[in-house]
């Protein structure tokens, strides 16, 4: 039973909610959309955050190669943090509750990113990132249960893929927050414009005070939290539960490395599209930036409205087909996807918007885990469980963004470097196809107490 369901005598509205449950799957939205919005942001301002604190001169072939490298660095400690943060914080959340653990969370990834504002170093600002990180990863796995036990059963699918829109309306905002900053307000001051970037990461510690207002914790979660033993990663892989932590740490480690790879460079990678296209029109100076600056958000917006539309793709996939079907269509469509984007003979342009394709599979597929992952587990374990499976593939995803920016920055040419590298990318959704027939299967199942 949903008691909040059940039990709020008022009025229904879209989808069969109650204004409460809207309200607490908006909580949830705008905690997970600021996750990623902050996890993101020095994606952004790499090109001139890194080569500033390493006294490189900006625009030269050293500070690309430097931001190639420092960017598979730094995005490596972020997904290390998140994933750690995810396992620990997702138990924080099966014993203190989802509503604290969601406004715990948000407070340490928006204090960890504004800091980075005042970073003297390297090294400080990966220790930042790597503070964040904790906060960024926790928060999922607190804001998909209480989403999960709060709406009514029937709506966890549009419950679960409406709480991920959220993710590329962060981007959109990260790549918005960095243009309106970097290319307009201090585009004449490169050397500093990062650091104030950096700073509307406070943003998120203002929602997470007022969250804790009007959202309480589920009663879901009370009728269980009371009498059951402390959850233990251990018990994720009792006889009764290995096969459903294998069917989702499987799907989500193969979402994991294709994403991160292929997310983590669209800056740099529209931006080495723009400069080639710049010098193409003959374009130098301040035009040549202002294009690049346009770029770096246009390849990111087209991302996000393919990964938004690929997200609400998984309700009519996920509810007609189901589960496993709909992780097969996905991986099919993202290796061609990426090996078209990053493999054939395309002009600059064309290229940029072939990040349409990726974002509609590659991202869309991540619309499903915020209802999937919870729907393996019981109250008790339902976090543990959930941020265990969602995070601890980003241990190995680490690997992706990491090697990418080592073996591009290498190269003389770093954008055909980067390319080559990432049509390999391809390969994970492929092999991602092998594991589909251990897959659970969870369409119709009801969520288990």
């Amino acid at each position: 039973m949903n008691a909040e369901g059940d039990s709020v005598a008022t009025a229904r509205t879209v989808l069969d909610m109650n204004r409460y449950q809207w309200t607490v799957l908006f909580a949830a939205w705008l905690g997970w959309g600021f996750d990623v919005f902050d996890g993101l942001l020095f994606n952004f301002v790499a090109p001139n955050c890194v080569p500033t604190l390493l006294g490189i001169p900006l625009g030269t072939p050293e500070a690309r190669a430097a931001t190639m490298h420092w960017t598979g660095v730094i995005s490596a400690v972020l997904l290390i943090g998140w994933a750690i943060g995810g396992i620990v914080f997702g138990r924080v959340a099966d014993r203190i509750g989802r509503t604290r653990t969601l406004l715990l969370t948000m407070a340490l990834y928006s204090i960890g990113t504004a800091a980075c504002a005042a970073v003297p170093d390297i090294w400080s600002l990966i220790a930042c990132r790597a503070i964040a990180s904790l906060g960024i990863g926790g928060e999922w796995a607190a804001g998909a249960a209480m989403v999960a036990e709060v709406v009514p059963e029937k709506r966890r699918v549009e419950a679960g893929a409406l709480l991920y829109t959220a993710a590329p309306l962060g981007l959109f905002l990260a790549a918005e927050v960095n243009l309106a900053v970097a290319g307009s307000w201090m585009s004449h001051s490169p050397e500093t414009s990062w650091r104030w970037v950096f700073l509307t990461g406070l943003v998120p510690a203002l929602v997470a005070f007022l969250v804790r207002l009007f959202v309480k914790e589920p009663e879901r979660w009370h009728a269980v939290a009371s009498s059951a033993p402390p959850p233990r990663i251990r018990d994720l892989f009792t006889p009764e539960m290995r096969a459903m932590t294998l069917s989702g740490v499987g799907m989500a480690l193969t979402a994991l490395i294709m994403w991160w790879s292929c997310n983590a460079f669209i800056p740099v990678v529209s931006g080495n599209l723009a400069v080639v296209q710049g010098k193409l029109d003959g374009l130098s100076g301040a035009e040549l930036a202002h294009l690049v600056e346009t770029w770096k958000t246009r390849g990111t917006n087209v991302f996000n409205i393919g990964g938004l539309i690929g997200t609400l793709l998984t309700i009519p996939a996920a509810k007609h087909l189901g589960r496993r079907t709909m992780f097969a269509l996905y991986f099919v469509g993202a290796a061609a996807a990426i090996m078209c984007a990053f493999g054939l003979d395309l002009s600059p342009e064309v290229r940029l918007w072939m990040y349409f394709p990726i974002g509609l599979t590659v991202f869309g597929v991540f619309g499903s885990f915020t209802y999937y992952l919870p729907e393996l587990y019981p109250t008790r374990l339902r976090g543990t469980g959930a941020g265990f499976c969602y995070n601890v593939g980003r241990f190995v995803a680490a690997a992706g963004p990491f090697l990418v920016g080592a073996i591009a920055a290498r190269g003389a040419d770093a954008l055909t470097a980067s390319l080559e590298v990432l049509f390999w990318v391809g390969v994970v959704p492929i092999l991602g196809l092998l594991l589909l027939p251990w897959v659970v299967e969870t369409r119709g199942r009801a969520l288990a107490d």
